[in-house]
Parts: C-alpha cells; structure tokens; sequence
C-alpha cells in the first residue's frame, strides 16, 4: 500500500486528490497538510467527500510515514517550500505547480505527460505535472510534432472553466460575472506556452514556429476545450492524419482519437482525453479536450503516481462521464 501525503489541502486539486486516493485500491492517505485549517475535518472544506473520509487536515509534515508526497501549492510556492524543508530522498514528489516543469540546470523533476515520457516517468524520483491548458493542447499536437509535421506558427483557441482559476474568489472567477459570459485573458502570454514548446520542441526538435494561444474564461465549472490549426501538405489526405494519431495513442491509458466530433461533456469527471482531426486543405483542425482538474491536474497526478510505483496506470482512476 502506498502511503501518501498531501500539502497543501484545502485547494480544488487537493480535493480531487482526496477523492480519488481514498478509493484507490492500493494508496492510503497518511496526512492532509493545511496550516488555516489544522484541526478541521476535510469534508469542512471539501464538502464532496462527506461519507468518504473523518480525517482531519494537520499543520505537521510526517515524512517518515509517506512514500510520496504531492504539492498543491499555488505556483512558486512548491520551490519556496523546498528551500526551507528537508523532505527524505526516499520520499517521491509529485508538484501540481509550475516551478519544475522547464528544464534547467540541477532541476531533476520528470515532466509529467505520460503520453510523451511513460518510461521516465516510470523511473523519476520527482515529477512536474503539467499544466492543464498545456495538456490539452499537448495531446492535440504531439502526433503531429512525433512525425515532423510542425511548420509553422500554430493557432490555438481553447476555453476553461472557471475551477481552472483555483479555489480563491476573484474578479473574474465568482458566478455573476461568470454566468452567461466570456472573455479572453493572457492572449500570446500564457505561462503554459514555455512547457508547450519544450515538449513538441523535444519531438521535433527543428520546429521554430510559435504557438499563438487565446485563453478563454468559459461560464462553466470545468472541462477545456481547445482547437489547434496547423498548416500542413495539402497532398496528404485526411486519412493520413486520422491513422497517425491512432498509431500515436494507440496504447494510451487515457487519451483516445475519436472519428466525429467531440464535445466537453464526454470527458469531465474523468481523466479521459479526446481527439479528433479535421482536414480543409493545406489546414488541419485538431479538437482536444479533457476535466481540467482531472486529466489536466489531480487526475493526471495520480496516473503518472501509478507509474513511479509500478502500478496498473489506471489504478484508481477508471471513472466515468455523466450520461447528461
């Protein structure tokens, strides 16, 4: 059994962490750090969990209980954290945070994209998760980036909901703006862009095109739904594409090519990704979705913690969409 510690607790990632190694069948949560609510019980704060659980969150930090740990820290904060804490070597991370998933020097962590680094994820003392808009639109390019076929720039649209801004209330986030409403935030400068390119960079290493991304603010809860233009060879037909990325994911745990068209709700509460590909001349349309918490968060967080341990990837994690 896997013993597990979780810091940083009372946010959204952290609930869904909660709900889903409390039934997984070979993890065990050992603590719940939050310091603001030491002493109160989890379903106080995650409220989905009533009849799951009686633990209480902690303000300690029992190492020597866990095998690994997860941070669900706000972003900075995990390599904050480190700076003034001595966790065990023996103890695997996983960071739900931005601070380790660029490549640089001394920084060990795996970044956490099973679809593109099964096998070092498979051996990593420390991994990155990736972000959830990165993700998404991930999964809707690495085919095309595994085959060379990256030119130039590429277009990207993709809208969140609003749990994607975390549990914190802002401006932008609480229902009576969000409600019936959409914006664009950090057109071309989305801190995701940066993990972006060093993935199809890593497959394609000679692609110099940019990714110009347009973030939307969607008025639901959860889920991203994204679409990427890429120019490509107009000679090549749409079949071509279609049996590349079956090829690509064929043995994917998750993330699936589907022949018509996708919509958000058959991924959300799940840790499902979906593809499909359009072709209109020298234009491919690729549609990508996933739960932005799920696969783009805990969901994922817990698939790559089943690869580190040996474990059947979609241990725990063999949930279903909502028929409606």
């Amino acid at each position: 059994m896997i013993k597990v510690g979780i810091i940083g607790g009372a946010g959204y990632t952290a609930g869904e962490l909660c709900r889903l190694l409390l039934n997984h069948p070979d993890a065990e949560i050992v603590f719940v750090n939050s310091s603001s609510n030491a002493g109160n019980r989890l379903t106080d704060v995650h409220e989905g969990l009533y009849g799951e659980t009686d633990m209480t969150f902690t303000d300690q930090l029992p190492f020597d209980e866990v095998d690994v740990i997860y941070f669900c820290f706000g972003h900075g904060k995990s390599a904050e954290f480190l700076s003034t804490h001595d966790v065990p070597a023996r103890v695997k991370i996983i960071d739900l945070a931005q601070d380790f998933r660029l490549a640089a020097p001394g920084n060990d962590y795996v970044y956490g994209l099973p679809e593109l680094q099964r096998e070092a994820i498979a051996g990593a003392q420390h991994v990155a998760n990736p972000g959830c808009f990165a993700t998404c639109i991930q999964l809707g390019l690495l085919p095309l980036a595994a085959n060379g076929l990256l030119g130039g720039d590429v277009a990207v649209n993709a809208i969140t909901g609003s749990t994607g801004a975390g549990v914190k209330p802002g401006a932008t986030t609480h229902f009576s703006w969000r409600n019936n409403n959409l914006s664009i935030y950090k057109a071309f400068r989305h801190q995701h862009v940066p993990e972006i390119l060093q993935s199809l960079r890593s497959l394609q290493p000679g692609f110099a095109g940019t990714v110009d991304f347009i973030p939307y603010r969607g008025d639901f809860a959860r889920g991203i739904f994204a679409t990427e233009v890429v120019r490509v060879d107009e000679s090549l037909d749409a079949d071509y594409f279609v049996n590349l990325y079956k090829e690509y994911y064929r043995d994917a745990a998750f993330t699936h090519y589907v022949d018509a068209a996708i919509d958000m709700k058959q991924v959300v509460n799940t840790n499902k990704a979906l593809v499909h590909v359009d072709k209109y001349g020298d234009k491919l349309l690729v549609t990508s979705i996933i739960d932005n918490l799920l696969k783009g968060a805990s969901g994922q967080a817990v698939q790559n913690m089943n690869l580190m341990f040996g474990l059947d990837e979609r241990a725990g994690l063999r949930l279903k969409p909502s028929a409606f």
